[in-house]
């Protein structure tokens, strides 16, 4: 517009001073310059209209390009250029969007699969020493009718303990499976956290016949899924036991639960990957059932909006 308004205006100083020069009528020369004036005037005020259409149209394009989720499809345009334009935005705009679906789509589809193929690896890795040891006991009482009382009922207690692990293991599957699927559904009670802690410790110091769990604090009344946070304090409380040969002290004053246990500890670069589903420490021998424990109690404790944290150091 500036460049145009500096042409015009040149032009007409031009046309006016060639005008004067050429035409000795002063009346004439007047009302020839006023004429050419206007038309100057309206020239450029045609120009100043379409360019503000054309404006108005690339800010239109502007816009759909910067919100690619909504773009406008049937915009009516003053230029068939710019219609054409919009249309074909239109169109590389949805495929590209119907591209990154799909590459969203089978992203997740393969991590799915990738976390299947661990899981069922999990499994049949922790399925496989307890149904050899059943079936290796099961196998010397069969060949062996005369084994001593004695050896019987060691065996047996033996074929007990490994079918009462695979029963574990199947449960905490289902229950992770559930929480995976948003099937869970809290039955909320009142009830003593403090007597729960109670019947874990009898209930592990039965399992751990050798361990014992020191707990301190008050009675506390909570409003949770009684079930659930049972399966909680048995996963902490256990993993203290597991990780440590010395007492394991719980805790229960001021609204919190806390299991403390003297064991090797965790590295702090570890802290945030031990809740995650199927983390499994390599420094760590025993059984921590696919690595969902950890996780199970995350998912419990958020679903109560409640929180895990978890402090160690080597």
């Amino acid at each position: 517009m500036v460049r145009l308004g500096s042409v015009a205006t040149l032009l007409f100083l031009l046309f006016s001073t060639a005008l004067i020069a050429i035409n000795d009528d002063k009346q004439v020369v007047v009302m020839s310059i006023v004429l050419f004036a206007f038309v100057f005037f309206v020239f450029l005020f045609f120009i100043y209209y379409e360019s503000k259409q054309i404006q108005k149209e690339l800010m239109v394009i502007s816009k759909s390009l910067k919100n690619l989720n909504n773009i406008e499809h049937k915009i009516y345009f003053y230029t068939k250029e710019f219609e054409d334009i919009n249309q074909n935005l239109s169109k590389v705009i949805k495929g590209a969007k119907t591209k990154r679906i799909k590459q969203k789509y089978n992203a997740r589809l393969k991590l799915k699969n990738i976390q299947r193929a661990s899981m069922l690896a999990a499994i049949a890795h922790e399925l496989r020493n307890p149904i050899a040891s059943i079936m290796g006991y099961s196998q010397t009482l069969q060949d062996d009718p005369e084994i001593p009382q004695p050896l019987q009922t060691k065996f047996l207690n033996k074929i007990y303990n490994n079918a009462n692990k695979i029963e574990i293991l199947l449960t905490r599957l289902m229950l992770w499976n559930k929480f995976e699927s948003e099937e869970t559904t809290l039955h909320k009670s009142f009830f003593n956290i403090y007597t729960l802690v109670e019947e874990a410790k009898c209930s592990l110091e039965e399992k751990y016949k050798t361990r014992k769990i020191q707990i301190e604090g008050v009675s506390c009344t909570v409003e949770a899924d009684r079930e659930l946070m049972e399966i909680v304090l048995k996963n902490l409380i256990e993993n203290a036991l597991k990780y440590s040969k010395d007492k394991v002290f719980v805790s229960v004053k001021n609204g919190s639960v806390s299991v403390k246990d003297s064991g090797v500890g965790i590295d702090s670069k570890y802290i945030g990957k031990v809740t995650k589903k199927f983390y499994r420490s390599g420094t760590n021998s025993w059984d921590n059932s696919m690595g969902l424990g950890l996780s199970i109690v995350k998912t419990i404790l958020t679903l109560h909006k409640s929180k895990l944290e978890i402090q160690s150091k080597i």
